[in-house]
């Protein structure tokens, strides 16, 4: 495995569900290497966006350690929290959450408030191959650019890693394999950590390690010894 930069021990993260003790997850635990393109897979309920929440500091473990960069994040403050996920995380959300008033580029370029090291927003745009639409709002862009600009401006804070929840989950098939194809490339070429969580199976062709969720439980992870491009994984 490349250089381990996160690791799951025994965590466990548990509600209250009126008379009972409804366990999210229980007792996972796995490690990611950096630079890793990871697909999390399992079905509704099953524990994915929990997980993702996790390692995002959206949310707070029961018990267990979640280490990243050799720091566990579990215990830490609200504040602590708060300057974790401007460091270390790249949010990417089903649906774009850009503001309307703000163009594409500014909507990138906001990250500069937020961030000690980011990167410049023209320079993401052009990443993610939206150069031409730089001063356009997101009324004026499609679906599948507009997800492409919340990329952008999630790799513009220059994160640890990108955490990606069902990304093209409201995208046509087409413009999805674009989406995921801007993913994998940022992976590839930039070397970012890609975590995707994802419902659909065949996108685990193209992950370097796959990970199955069920019920809350790690089901199996596995490492793909010849991930595909997204382009030769047949949708």
């Amino acid at each position: 495995m490349k250089r381990e930069i996160i690791r799951f021990q025994n965590v466990t993260r548990e509600y209250d569900a009126g008379n009972h003790v409804l366990k999210a997850l229980d007792n996972v635990s796995f490690a990611i290497g950096e630079g890793e393109f990871v697909v999390i897979l399992g079905p509704s309920g099953a524990g994915k966006s929990t997980l993702l929440n996790l390692l995002g500091g959206m949310d707070y473990a029961t018990s267990g350690e979640i280490i990243v960069n050799d720091k566990n994040i579990v215990g830490l403050s609200d504040d602590k929290l708060t300057e974790y996920r401007a460091e270390h995380v790249g949010f990417v959300f089903q649906f774009y959450n850009l503001i309307p008033t703000l163009t594409a580029l500014e909507n990138i370029a906001l990250t500069k408030k937020i961030v000690k090291n980011p990167i410049d927003a023209k320079e993401v745009l052009e990443l993610v191959d939206l150069s031409d639409h730089a001063n356009q709002f997101p009324a004026q862009l499609s679906g599948g650019e507009q997800q492409r600009v919340s990329i952008a401006r999630a790799v513009a804070k220059n994160p640890t890693m990108l955490l990606c929840d069902e990304p093209t989950g409201a995208l046509d098939s087409e413009t999805g394999v674009i989406v995921l194809e801007m993913l994998q490339k940022l992976c590839r070429v930039r070397g970012k950590t890609v975590i995707i969580v994802t419902h659909n199976s065949v996108l685990s062709e193209a992950a370097d390690r796959v990970i199955r969720i069920k019920n809350g439980k790690i089901r199996e992870v596995s490492k793909n010894p010849a991930p595909k491009a997204i382009r030769e994984v047949s949708w």
